[in-house]
């Protein structure tokens, strides 16, 4: 393995129920990635964060303007990763409130040139458009560098293979996790991400030199 430091990698889960499927999602990104960085010989650190398990600490925070420990350590875990893979169920054709919660606890600066992965899950594939009209323009505006595949499944896509007239599940995930390693792979590791558009030109390149299957 490479004697860089390893590279910290936070999932951000907004799942409801247990198990859930937002949380597989999340955990078949993670091991595509994962694959990806070791075959790049880059070791990864993860971490989970469970909205669901801050729910109550959110909403204070928005009551008393001060976050808990609990939701103090996980701001802190988002904000200091190399890459966030972000998961969320469709509610009413968007991304949940608890997920929308938890980011806008978050400074407006602090995702500044991050690396991220946007996923959601949903009952019908009707909803696979929020990742492009809600998941996608949050991170644009926080400034976060959004890989071009999104990921989106429907509750047909764990049964089988899905629409046959699109990719199938297994094929968009492994998609999305080479172009979040791509962006990973080459950083420092356990240090911060570039912090303004021109640091950030280099990670879209590498994007663009991606070979498709």
């Amino acid at each position: 393995m490479s004697s860089r430091q390893p590279l910290r990698l936070v999932i951000v889960s907004a799942g409801l129920s247990v198990p859930s499927s937002t949380r597989l999602l999340a955990d078949r990104l993670t091991e595509m990635v994962r694959t990806e960085l070791a075959a790049a010989e880059r070791e990864v650190e993860t971490q989970v964060v469970e909205l669901r398990d801050l729910a109550i600490e959110i909403g204070k925070n928005f009551a008393s303007g001060f976050p808990s420990p609990e939701l103090s350590e996980a701001i802190e875990a988002v904000t200091s990763a190399d890459g966030l893979i972000a998961v969320t169920p469709v509610f009413t054709a968007s991304y949940s409130g608890l997920f929308k919660s938890f980011f806008d606890v978050i400074d407006n600066d602090a995702l500044s040139g991050k690396p991220v992965l946007v996923a959601a899950t949903g009952g019908t594939a009707r909803h696979s458009l929020a990742l492009e009209h809600a998941l996608r323009p949050l991170f644009a505006y926080l400034r976060a560098v959004v890989v071009p595949t999104a990921v989106y499944a429907a509750s047909e896509d764990w049964g089988g293979n899905g629409d046959a007239l699109t990719d199938t599940l297994p094929h968009r995930i492994a998609r999305a996790g080479r172009e979040l390693a791509a962006l990973l792979r080459d950083l420092p590791g356990g240090e911060a991400r570039p912090a303004d558009a021109t640091e950030v030109v280099p990670f879209l390149d590498q994007l663009a030199a991606l070979r498709p299957e």
